[in-house]
């Protein structure tokens, strides 16, 4: 049986996590409870989770000349993601982010991008065989916008479905990221700044949904966390519930439900029914702390 082939253009960071009984208000300094280190970055969040659940993964991005850097190459090496298109880029820092998570499970992150600031247009365009043979092809906002323009001209060309996740969320994205997005996939936060508007509610989503889809964006997809997600196709709007647990950390949640979805879609599932197990295995991961340290592998799942 062939694997889906998924393509990841994006950002990987090591992640530094501080868990505390509540976060700390602008000034304030909390003792916290542990610290640990992880993997992230959402790119290589997206890319680890599309490989446990089967994918072969191709990941497009930098990291620093560092030990850091090394580390999450020999990372996704050990994940089996092809990494030659995977630059070092020299006197430069790889990514690093600092995640705070209270015990309710909600985080506040802050992101330094390092080497992950220096992928080009030239880069992508070098890796444009990892594209183009792709299935699926991921990008999100945590690398330079043209590498993404560039990587997104590559995959239209071929008729490459793209899925484009926003995240972190400018206040204005070009009208050619819109209309290249087969997939445009954002989280609430990420929706309301995109639109302008406030997005509290599935109603709220629904307004924002048709108006990426005016920008040109073939379908949408707004995530709510343990509210699930709301799908908009050309045939309308759908809810769909997410199952519901206890969320120990909610830290790369997101990223699950991307990199599964990018799995499915891959794979030849319709968008509603990939959506909906993109919300289970997303589920899963918030029951367990750290962002790839709680994802699931393919054995790991229930039947």
């Amino acid at each position: 049986m062939n694997r889906p082939r998924v393509c990841v253009v994006g950002s990987s960071n090591l992640d530094m996590n501080a868990y505390v009984e509540r976060l700390p208000l602008a000034g304030e300094t909390r003792t916290g409870q542990r610290f640990t280190t992880g993997y992230g970055g959402k790119g290589a969040n997206q890319a680890v989770m599309a490989a446990r659940l089967g994918a072969e993964v191709r990941f497009i991005g930098r990291v620093g000349d560092d030990i850091f850097g090394r580390d999450m190459l020999a990372n996704f090496q050990n994940e089996g993601i092809d990494t030659t298109h995977v630059l070092v880029t020299e006197s430069t820092s790889s990514g690093v982010a600092i995640i705070t998570v209270d015990t309710v499970g909600r985080n506040s992150i802050v992101v330094i991008p390092g080497a992950n600031g220096h992928l080009t247009a030239a880069d992508v365009g070098a890796a444009r065989a990892a594209i183009e043979t792709a299935q699926v092809l991921v990008c999100q906002m945590e690398v330079p916008l043209e590498a993404n323009l560039a990587a997104l001209r590559i995959a239209v060309e071929a008729g490459i479905p793209v899925i484009f996740n926003p995240a972190p969320a400018p206040t204005t994205l070009p009208q050619e990221v819109y209309r290249s997005s087969t997939v445009l996939c954002v989280n609430e936060t990420e929706a309301a700044r995109l639109a302008g508007r406030e997005v509290q509610s599935i109603e709220d989503a629904e307004i924002v949904t048709h108006l990426f889809q005016e920008r040109g964006a073939k379908n949408v997809i707004v995530t709510f966390g343990s509210s699930g997600c709301l799908l908009a196709t050309a045939n309308g709007t759908v809810h769909i519930p997410a199952p519901q647990v206890l969320a120990v950390d909610t830290t790369g949640a997101g990223d699950a439900f991307l990199g599964s979805l990018a799995v499915d879609l891959a794979g030849g599932l319709d968008l509603a029914a990939a959506a909906d197990r993109a919300c289970r295995i997303a589920a899963i991961t918030v029951q367990s702390a750290g962002a790839q340290t709680s994802f699931p592998r393919r054995t790991d799942l229930p039947d």
